[in-house]
């Protein structure tokens, strides 16, 4: 249950301690310590939340940035990801407007090439905390190539080591492109893994109003939220130096991080802007930032044991294979069919056959796809996939089993078939090389295919080979 308190704004440097909080040995718990703020004239009137104390937050009610909280990150193009942008510390790119945060986007042009800046700010080294709740109401630009985040690093980056070591946890991710679609994530590992969770609105967009982004991150476990409702829940993460032993749990997020927001331009995820994107408008708009934690924390947690899908009687560790079953594809049992990227379809089972009808092949191959999630993948193990597949008309789908919490990388690599409109029984086998995974996913992605054929497909299993 939500209360209100009013709060004065932040207007002096906090006095932190270096986590925020203080350790008691003696029972495995921490107890934190509200930071302090400086009254100023303006007040604001700040929820309070049942079990929470309100460790800082900023509404962005003054007239500019304020520099006890916040500091302007500059960074050249092509810093990461492959980003188009320069991040300045211009006013142009970063300012405060009707008790807003504003991060722009700006195009311009460099020995004749589009030129791109735009804002970051950090909280690096000013508000630093171990444990708590951020909560943070943004409305995000739309158009193709842009990314607005808000998201948390460590304080120290170098103690379990260079990125993904030391972990990172993104609150919230919408691309300008597809802005009914928004992300949450946690990276983690070495190898690199991470574990996501999507939300699609079914009216209106997160550039149209805007709406709360809220993660609770405790020792041994993070919830994340839009608009009160959870939609991801981890509890399972790792990190390790390289052919080493994991380091012990809940390494890495047991140390200090920081808030940070951006808008991106570019880069490996959303693709370069095109000549529909309108920069007037590329404004990634935040209202408030607010961190709150918990009296205590308990220390006292364990890493969950890996639990592993059974197969069926017959061996097959696709539940509903053979479409007996119409079931709800919208849920997160069993079979779901999802849309990104410009895709538009539906699904159906009818008469033990999924049917997929495609109205808008979208941009990227995931754009219109069909998912079985938490198949069991373990290390040193031969796996075959099985099932059948026609169209309306000649066409083209691609099969894999992918790990959505390690890093997408394939246990079943990407593969190409064309589908005839004759039935037909596909085949594959394939070893399992890595890391066991309890969440490995069979995807069926006939997105950006060059057709909209209707495709059939019956009689799915995927089992070990002795």
């Amino acid at each position: 249950m939500k209360k209100r308190i009013l709060c004065t704004a932040f207007a002096a440097a906090m006095l932190l301690t270096a986590c925020g909080e203080t350790a008691d040995s003696s029972d495995n718990k921490t107890t934190t310590q509200p930071t302090t703020e400086a009254a100023t004239e303006e007040q604001v009137d700040v929820p309070e939340l049942d079990g929470y104390e309100l460790l800082w937050h900023d509404e962005f009610s003054g007239s500019e940035l304020d520099d006890s909280i916040w500091n302007m990150e500059a960074r050249q193009p092509g810093w990461t990801n492959n980003e188009l942008q320069e991040y300045t510390q211009k006013t142009d790119n970063i300012f405060t407007r009707d008790g807003k945060l504003v991060l722009k986007a700006i195009k311009t042009e460099e020995n004749g090439k589009p030129y791109y800046t735009s804002g970051k700010v950090n909280s690096h080294n000013k508000t630093d905390f171990r444990y708590g709740k951020v909560v943070a109401s943004a409305k995000v630009p739309e158009g193709k190539g842009l990314w607005p985040a808000i998201w948390m690093m460590p304080q120290d980056e170098s103690f379990y080591g260079q990125w993904p070591k030391c972990g990172e946890i993104d609150i919230m991710e919408v691309l300008g492109s597809d802005t009914k679609t928004a992300y949450g994530t946690v990276h983690y590992g070495e190898p690199h893994a991470e574990q996501q969770g999507t939300v699609v609105l079914d009216s209106g967009s997160f550039s149209s109003d805007f709406h709360e982004y809220s993660v609770e991150w405790e020792p041994g476990e993070m919830r994340w939220y839009i608009d009160d409702q959870l939609y991801l829940t981890v509890n399972d993460w790792f990190t390790a130096e390289k052919d080493e032993d994991d380091k012990p749990y809940p390494a890495p997020f047991n140390q200090d991080f920081f808030v940070q927001m951006n808008l991106a331009v570019g880069g490996d995820w959303p693709g370069d802007p095109d000549e529909k994107t309108d920069f007037d408008k590329a404004e990634f708009l935040i209202d408030y930032v607010r961190v709150y934690q918990k009296p205590e924390y308990d220390l006292n947690v364990k890493k969950p044991e890996k639990v592993f899908r059974e197969a069926t009687e017959d061996g097959n560790f696709i539940y509903n294979g053979d479409f007996s079953e119409a079931e709800d594809l919208t849920d997160d049992i069993n079979w779901k069919f999802l849309l990104f990227e410009g895709g538009d379809g539906s699904a159906e089972i009818k008469d033990n056959t999924m049917i997929i009808t495609t109205k808008n092949q979208g941009t990227v191959d995931y754009s219109v796809q069909l998912v079985q999630p938490e198949q069991p993948m373990r290390k040193g193990r031969k796996y075959r996939v099985t099932f059948d597949a026609w169209a309306d008309e000649e066409r083209d789908m691609i099969v894999c089993v992918s790990a959505p919490n390690a890093g997408w990388i394939r246990y079943f690599e990407d593969t190409l078939l064309t589908l005839s409109t004759e039935p037909t029984t596909y085949t594959y086998e394939f070893d399992m090389t890595k890391k066991d995974d309890e969440y490995g996913r069979l995807e069926f992605n006939m997105g950006n295919k060059g057709s909209t054929a209707t495709i059939y497909i019956k009689n799915v299993r995927l089992e070990e080979v002795e």
